[in-house]
C-alpha cells in the first residue's frame, strides 16, 4: 500500500484517491486499529437492536461494515469523501450485502437530515484529520476546526434522546475529549480503555434530553 511522505498527507483526499486507487487491483483492505472479532461483545452491547439505522463516518475500504452486516446489521450507511473508495466498495458488495449503502461525502458536512440516524461509529476517521503539523499539545485551528465539525455533524444527524456516537482510536483521552465534550449539547461522553501492552480508547457519546 503507498504510503504518504508525511503523515499530514493522511489527511488529504487526494492521497487517499490515489492510494484507493492503487490498491483496487488487490482487492485490499485496511482495518485502523482492531479487528471486529475483537470488537464484537463491545459492538453488540452498544447496538443491541440490529435494524438500527448506522453511520459509518469515513469508511475507507475497511471490512468493518461488512462484518457487522453479517453479524446482522444490514441498516449501515457508509459515507467517505474518496469517491475512488465508495465506488470500489459498492461494487465489491452489491451481490452479497445489497443493502448496505456507500456514499461519497465529507463527514464536516453530512448531507442528511437532522435526527437521521441511531448510531454513529468512527474509526479512525478523525485521527486522519489530526495529522496537521503542529503541536499536539496545541492543535492548528485547521485540527480544530475539522474535528469540531465532524462531531457537530454527527451530533446533528443522531436521534435525541437515544443515538449514540461510537469513535475508535488510539487517542488519549487528554487529545481527544476536548472534541466530544460539546458545550450547549445534551451529551453524555463515557471513555473505555482497551488493549493491554498498547491501548485504544472507545469512545461513547450519547444523546439526551
Amino acid at each position: 500500500m503507498p504510503l504518504p511522505s508525511s503523515n499530514d498527507q493522511y489527511g488529504h483526499k487526494s492521497y487517499w484517491d490515489e492510494r484507493y486507487a492503487q490498491e483496487s487491483a488487490n482487492d485490499a483492505a485496511f482495518d485502523w486499529f482492531k479487528s471486529y472479532a475483537d470488537l464484537a461483545p463491545l459492538i453488540r452491547d452498544l447496538i443491541p437492536n440490529k435494524d438500527a439505522r448506522i453511520l459509518m463516518l469515513g469508511c475507507g475500504n475497511s471490512t468493518l461494515s461488512q462484518d457487522m452486516y453479517d453479524d446482522g446489521y444490514k441498516n449501515i450507511v457508509n459515507v467517505d469523501y474518496s469517491g475512488v473508495v465508495v465506488e470500489q466498495m459498492r461494487a465489491r458488495h452489491a451481490e452479497k450485502r445489497p443493502e448496505l449503502e456507500w456514499l461519497e461525502m465529507d463527514v464536516r458536512d453530512l448531507k442528511f437530515p437532522d435526527a437521521s440516524f441511531d448510531v454513529a461509529i468512527d474509526k479512525g476517521t478523525m485521527d486522519a484529520m489530526m495529522t496537521a503539523k503542529g503541536d499536539v499539545w496545541d492543535p492548528p485551528q485547521q485540527v480544530v476546526d475539522d474535528c469540531t465539525a465532524e462531531v457537530d455533524e454527527t451530533i446533528r444527524c443522531l436521534k435525541k434522546p437515544s443515538g449514540v456516537f461510537i469513535y475508535l482510536t488510539f487517542g488519549q483521552p487528554h487529545f481527544r475529549r476536548r472534541y466530544l465534550t460539546r458545550p450547549g449539547t445534551n451529551t453524555k461522553l463515557e471513555v473505555k480503555e482497551l488493549g493491554e501492552a498498547f491501548h485504544y480508547y472507545l469512545y461513547i457519546l450519547r444523546m439526551s434530553n
